[in-house]
This record gives structure tokens, sequence and C-alpha cells, in this order.
């Protein structure tokens, strides 16, 4: 493996893999060009969650109301805010949600990254990966931590990008878990997760065991950078 690859070689194994979380040795996703970001109106059937004209239907951690900004109908991260969440509580959905990284990635390390929270606890996350690079399993689209997209179909900075997301919540019995989650995502248009199960939620340098939960709130990440975000929608399953 190359020395300046990122990662870490001291945290746990995920289960039966030769990987460790943000192992530096997981291979890279390989790229593949897509034709771009996909726009998508709402279906009939559909919550629309931001439709461009202000931010009903979400809130603060704290249940307060979000710091983020609504500025020609997007949604602009206003870093050191705090993520927001949904008022809703989304069971097994389709979703789309749009977004872009920064057109100036500046000197980050790793430019234009936020994430797209699954249940409150599993991260997808968003990043410029056009202008840096990282552990496979924190690439753009990835199950953080856990599953890298199977190719990498990232746009340049500044490029309106698209998740289409079908996801099915984990099931329990009580406190014993009867199915795993599941989560398929199309990055742009592209299928780049099928049916991937989560070991549990995500998290920084671990994974944890899954812990009895319903139905629970879409969350967007605040990680410091003015990430931007529009058309965001979701049918119930």
């Amino acid at each position: 493996m190359s020395e300046d690859r990122p990662g870490f070689t001291d945290t746990p194994f995920l289960p039966d893999s030769d990987y460790r979380v943000h192992d530096p040795s997981r291979p890279h996703p390989p790229t593949v060009t897509p034709a771009g970001a996909v726009t998508q109106p709402p279906p009939g059937d559909a919550t629309v969650l931001f439709d461009g004209t202000g931010l009903a239907g979400w809130e603060a951690l704290d249940g307060g109301d979000p710091g983020w900004t609504v500025t020609d109908g997007e949604l602009i991260i206003e870093p050191d805010t705090g993520d927001i969440r949904t008022t809703d509580r989304l069971g097994d959905c389709q979703l789309h949600i749009e977004w872009a990284t920064p057109a100036d990635p500046g000197d980050a390390e790793y430019p234009g990254n936020s994430g797209v929270f699954l249940a409150d606890r599993y991260a997808l996350p968003i990043l410029d990966c056009s202008a840096t690079t990282i552990h496979a399993d924190g690439w753009a689209g990835s199950i953080y931590g856990q599953h890298p997209p199977a190719v990498d179909v990232c746009l340049p900075s500044g490029a309106w990008q698209s998740f289409d997301i079908v996801w099915r919540r984990p099931r329990f019995d009580g406190d014993t878990l009867v199915s795993p989650a599941r989560v398929t995502v199309l990055h742009n248009g592209v299928v780049i997760q099928q049916a991937t199960e989560p070991f549990g939620p995500t998290t920084y340098r671990d994974y944890h065991g899954y812990e009895s939960h319903g139905p629970a709130p879409l969350r967007l990440q605040d990680h410091e950078f003015p990430v931007r975000f529009r058309n965001i929608w979701y049918r119930s399953l």
C-alpha cells in the first residue's frame, strides 16, 4: 500500500472482512463518467422536504430553528450552525436529494464535506472527491466507514449532483435484530450501492451494532463547508 494514502491501521476490522474501518489499503472505487446529475421533479405521491422556498419541516438537533439559509431556491449550510433534520420520521422510502460542493475547494484537506444520515444514524458522505482523496469507505456515496461505493461517479467542484436512495429500515423483535437495513443508491444516475446492508450505525473510526429503532428523521450534516442542496423529496414505500 502507498504510505501517503489516508486512513488508519489501528481501527477495528469490519465483520467478515480483511479490511479495517477507514483502511488505507482498501482499493478506491474505479471511475465511471456519469451523464450528469439527475434532476427529477417530485412525483404526485411524494412528500416534498425542500422546494426552494423555506425550511418548514426542518429543525436543529435541539429542536430549535435551523441555522442554515435559503437563497435563490437553494438550501445552504451555514458553517458551525450544526446539523439539521426533518420533523418527519421516515420509514421505508425512496429519497431524492440534489447537492453541490463549493466551486472553489480551496486548500481544505477534505473539501465539500457533508453527509446524508438515513434514519438519523446511517451516513452517506458528501465530499468533493474531484479535489481530494480519502479512504475508500469515506468516498461520496459510501456507507461511511463500512462499504465504499461500487464506482466513483463524482462530478467536478461546484457541479450539481444527485443521490437517489431506496431505504429499507432494519426490523427488530423487541431489542433483537430480525433483518438489517438495506440501502440502494444511485449517484448521478449510476448504481453505486445495491441492497447494501450496513453493519449498524456509522461513526468515525468505528462502527456500532444495531439498536432497536423505528422510523426516524433524515439528517443533513454541517461539516463546516457551505454545501448547497435543492429538490429534496421522498416517497413512502
